[in-house]
């Protein structure tokens, strides 16, 4: 039986996959509003040339533009790597009540890994590592698989 964080961080490595297909790092985000998916999202920096187009990012924009608001206090995030610096704070921003994420990021992360402990005015609640090992595995193959191309 798959705990709430479980169920919506497999609909995240959905998207995440998605991303992988097209050549994008594989990371996907939802947002969940009443036990619902909100809004979805996955990485598109490549394919815009854009390094705003995060997973969260696209995630919070739908969100807000369905919402008719940039408020989302009742929502949570899942995400599955841990969100960096720009992502933090666009969910801070938004009054997101919970990130959920699934690896860690030791080099960009900024919740667990690199925690930034700023006094913000508002600060989301933190659950990380949900589903790890998939998280992580699908990151590691992707980049094994673009060094490989790479030889």
């Amino acid at each position: 039986m798959l705990t709430r964080n479980e169920f919506f961080m497999l609909k995240a490595l959905d998207f995440a996959k998605a991303a992988g297909d097209t050549a994008e790092i594989p990371v996907g985000a939802v947002l969940v509003l009443n036990d619902k998916i909100l809004a979805s999202g996955f990485n598109k920096r490549e394919k815009k040339q854009n390094a705003l187009f995060h997973a969260e990012i696209e995630c919070i924009a739908l969100a807000c533009s369905k919402l008719r608001s940039w408020r989302l206090t009742n929502c949570d995030i899942y995400t599955t790597l841990e969100p960096c610096i720009m992502c933090v704070g666009a969910i801070i921003n938004s009054r997101i009540k919970k990130i959920i994420f699934g690896a860690k990021d030791v080099k960009n992360g900024a919740c667990f890994s690199n925690r930034l402990n700023l006094k913000y005015s508002y600060k989301p609640q933190i659950i990380g590592c949900v589903l790890e090992k998939r998280c992580s595995n699908l990151l590691h193959n992707f980049f094994e698989k673009l060094r490989f191309q790479h030889q």
